[in-house]
């Protein structure tokens, strides 16, 4: 992914904590080999104008995996489409490159064939894999090798 100097910081800390406070949703990225992390943020920085659907923050762990990130209150649907426009609007190589998407909501429903039909169309579109998940969640980088 190309750099965005003015909206990104990079790090190596072991917990990479990403929250927006008007949802109060969070997640946190373990990083237990401290490797360089890229913390892009998407709403209102890379992309700032009002008319583009857009996720909150793309994590960049290395040069073969994009990470997606929404924080939601309880729109699913909306977020899914966010996360789908900015993988078309960013990502270097939308259909190759491994993608790991996660919408992180205040109020998760139960995962139904709705949801499980937007996993298979992710992984044909944008070999993108993306999770429905109740905040605060937490994952460690260490399982991108797993997914």
């Amino acid at each position: 992914m190309r750099s965005f100097p003015e909206c990104e910081e990079c790090n190596c800390n072991s917990k990479i904590p990403i929250k927006e406070p008007p949802n109060r949703s969070e997640i946190i990225f373990l990083n237990p080999d401290a490797i360089a992390v890229r913390k892009i943020k998407v709403d209102g920085c890379v992309i700032k104008d009002n008319k583009t659907l857009r996720c909150d923050y793309i994590l960049i762990p290395g040069d073969d995996v994009e990470i997606y990130i929404e924080l939601k209150g309880s729109d699913i649907n909306h977020a899914v489409k966010q996360i789908e426009s900015t993988i078309r609007k960013l990502s270097e190589n939308p259909a190759k490159l491994k993608k790991l998407c996660f919408i992180v909501s205040t109020r998760v429903p139960k995962q139904g064939t709705n949801t499980q039909n937007l996993q298979v169309q992710f992984k044909k579109k944008f070999n993108a894999s993306f999770r429905v998940k109740n905040t605060p969640h937490t994952y460690d980088l260490k399982d991108l090798r797993k997914d």
